[in-house]
């Protein structure tokens, strides 16, 4: 069973990373004046081949290392290095990145990642709620003082090549008439025209494997949001992929041309899932800490579904259990394969 849905101006260039405080995440170099509508960021393209590389997970939880409750230590760093070694052109980040926002502490274990810095690789980091836990200002605070290029920002969005990330904040209103809403519409209908794909991150998703705990199940904010997304998804000579976090394990479904992916198994205590005849990911095992790298090769994204096969073993195994292909844009034939 499942539940599924059936302003900002300032403008800026990413370019080479620069360590900024805790972890090389972000570097601006400017910013534009212009208050038309458009990316909140654009990252520098370095890459001199027709493709890219991008990587989404989320539910990190980074948190003090002798806290093996919450969140797997071990397993956290190992995806860490992983990353790093693949070498994206940007990590999509989908939020729960510390265990409690408002203790700064768990923002300097974050230094975990000085591997994805040493490489120059670009992070987008999307609000959860455990950035907020344990209370709103201080936890915005702390993730602005991380990431102080969003300051003041609980939304934004980048623009790189032909792909267009847009980063939401699902602890904040979604619905019509919300000022997150206007402000996703007025980015969705002035799309530079080269884009292709975009890529929307979120925390809390709008469809997901049912029965699941209150707490996990998805809720009227987001599922209301994703019915209003594949309406205008239908209109636009784009592809659509929404990845969000929150449960603690890895689900794939498409509704209306929209790919919908949850990717929470970046290291926090794993949900077991009872998966419906919906999701696309079928394979029994269980826990599924993973990534999703994003590989487009001039022609079309193939993506894959990274995992961890080891988490108790002394050095980490990795394999590959879920692959399926996103076609350019000005097609809406999404080809689904799977690797059981």
């Amino acid at each position: 069973m499942k539940t599924s849905s059936s302003t900002l101006d300032a403008r800026a260039v990413f370019a080479a990373p620069v360590a900024l405080c805790v972890a090389c995440v972000i570097r601006l170099t400017g910013a534009a004046t212009s208050a038309s509508p458009g990316p909140t960021f654009s990252q520098a393209d370095q890459n001199p081949g027709p493709g890219w590389t991008v990587i989404a997970y989320g539910d990190t939880r980074f948190t003090d290392p002798t806290n093996a409750v919450a969140v797997n230590p071990k397993v956290r760093r190992w995806l860490v290095q992983k990353i790093a070694e693949e070498n994206p052109d940007a990590i999509l980040l989908s939020g729960d990145l510390p265990y409690t926002g408002s203790d700064a502490n768990d923002y300097r274990v974050f230094r975990e990642t000085t591997a994805w810095r040493d490489r120059h690789i670009h992070c987008y980091p999307a609000i959860g709620n455990h950035e907020l836990e344990g209370g709103e200002q201080s936890g915005l605070k702390n993730w602005w003082n991380t990431f102080p290029d969003l300051n003041g920002r609980r939304w934004y969005s980048v623009a790189y090549r032909n792909a267009y990330f847009i980063l939401l904040d699902t602890d904040a209103p979604l619905t019509s008439g919300s000022e997150q809403r206007n402000w996703f519409d007025q980015e969705i209908a002035h799309l530079p025209p080269k884009m292709q794909f975009v890529f929307v991150v979120q925390h809390h998703p709008p469809i997901a494997d049912l029965p699941m705990d209150p707490g996990h199940t998805p809720q009227a904010n987001e599922v209301g949001f994703a019915h209003h997304l594949e309406e205008q998804a239908a209109t636009l000579p784009v592809n659509f992929i929404v990845v969000a976090g929150h449960i603690h394990n890895y689900e794939r479904f498409a509704e209306n041309g929209v790919e919908y992916l949850i990717s929470g198994g970046g290291g926090a205590k794993p949900h077991q899932v009872p998966r419906g005849p919906e999701d696309f990911y079928k394979d029994p095992l269980f826990p599924n800490y993973h990534y999703i790298k994003f590989t487009f090769d001039g022609k079309e994204i193939k993506a894959s579904m990274v995992r961890l096969a080891n988490p108790e073993g002394d050095t980490p195994v990795w394999e590959t259990k879920d692959a399926f292909t996103v076609a350019s844009a000005h097609s809406r034939d999404v080809r689904e394969r799977g690797i059981r």
